[in-house]
């Protein structure tokens, strides 16, 4: 007889054991938090009764969760899954402000102070700040499709909107769901695979949003310290146009960031990006490279492209930036005017997963491609040795 048989025996005499509910609970993941249930402390109960069926109860992090239903159909679906179970009810009930404290000093690593996690030393997270000298050139366009595409290729990815005043990535990513508060921990919604955070989920419809400086630094710093992001492989920063504020702010929260110059052909366009990044050689940050927007439009009836804001403001501005700064600013790639671009982003389904065969698709994944496979250098990193004296 063999360990299994005697098992599936001892599971039809006295059902299913306690040990095996709580394995099973262990495979349902907070579909915020993104960590086992069992590990966050959210399982309140397990009770199994005589003819096999199942209550559980679990906590919620807050009354009204957007999450309960999904968390109820998971919690029940799992524990369904094991053998002898005849049926499963799950009961919610609301941590209490005790344990929601202990929950986000565990997410934070026990560190009870809010510290920017990217700012860190040891940090493996790749930072773009997304940065163009004037609006109108698809810069949160670009954001969002290298965002959705880097994810679809199995990288965790977030997004901080960063234009506060102009905010726009919701929409374009899909993001309906609202952030959920833990403490003073913030939980992002995610979209398409993608982590977001943005002022347009904290303001009322369309209102507008009338800061100064110093709330402009507050809201970008509790955007990169407040909101558990988790273990990221990509952050990307929309930022709003030109040299100001949040450009600041952004080299003083994360000063390992690095900038992403987004541009069109037009020489005028081009010249107003190069001033933007030229912020670089101030703040002592590496500029990724150039990315040319509306590059050219298709000819519906040859294969000929149009250059309808003219030719070569990609190039013009690596290599002024490139001067500027004594480095290598490479053209990372050309994006072409493409409607269906626009029309993503106005449905909030990303080119890149809609059609990412498109010539803007392919031309966004590409890009993608380069900057989701960069590898960080240990520069900086803390490597856990230490020295022995040999003598």
């Amino acid at each position: 007889m063999t360990g299994r048989t005697i098992d599936r025996m001892a599971t039809e005499k006295y059902g299913p054991s306690e040990d095996a509910i709580r394995a099973a609970l262990a495979t349902v993941n907070d579909p915020e938090i993104h960590r086992p249930i069992t590990e966050l402390g959210m399982v309140k109960s397990v009770g199994i009764a005589a003819d096999g069926s199942v209550a559980v109860a679990v906590y919620l992090t807050v009354a009204g969760c957007p999450m309960r239903d999904r968390i109820t159909s998971m919690v029940t679906e799992a524990v369904e899954r094991v053998e002898g179970v005849t049926g499963v009810t799950v009961e919610l009930d609301v941590m209490s402000d005790e344990q929601r404290r202990e929950l986000a000093a565990s997410l934070r690593g026990g560190q009870t102070e809010r510290e920017v996690p990217f700012a860190k030393p040891g940090s493996l997270t790749r930072v773009y700040a997304v940065a163009s000298g004037k609006g109108g050139v698809g810069k949160s366009s670009v954001t969002v499709n290298l965002a959705a595409a880097m994810a679809a290729d199995g990288l965790k990815v977030g997004v901080v909107d960063a234009d506060i005043y102009g905010h726009s990535v919701p929409r374009m990513l899909g993001a309906d769901g609202r952030p959920t508060q833990v403490e003073n921990m913030i939980m992002p919604p995610s979209a398409n695979g993608v982590k977001v955070i943005s002022i347009g989920m904290f303001t009322p419809g369309n209102a507008p949003v009338v800061w100064r400086g110093p709330m402009l630094h507050r809201a970008l710093q509790q955007f990169l310290a407040d909101v558990y992001w988790g273990d990221l492989d990509v952050l990307l920063l929309d930022l709003p146009p030109g040299t100001g504020d949040i450009a600041i702010s952004v080299a003083q929260l994360v000063p390992n960031a690095e900038i992403l110059v987004v541009t069109t052909p037009q020489q005028a366009a081009a010249e107003v990006a190069e001033r933007a990044g030229s912020i670089a050689v101030q703040t002592h940050q590496k500029i990724v490279g150039v990315v040319e927007n509306m590059s050219g439009l298709p000819c519906p009836h040859c294969d000929e492209m149009v250059d309808v804001f003219g030719t070569g403001g990609g190039r013009l501005v690596a290599d002024g930036l490139s001067r500027t700064t004594g480095t290598t600013v490479p053209v990372l790639g050309s994006i072409p005017i493409d409607v269906r671009l626009r029309e993503g982003g106005d449905e909030g389904k990303p080119v890149v997963l809609s059609d990412p065969d498109s010539p803007a698709g392919s031309a966004l994944r590409a890009i993608a491609g380069k900057l989701g496979g960069r590898q960080r250098g240990l520069s900086g990193m803390s490597l856990g040795i230490t020295p022995r004296n040999k003598f």
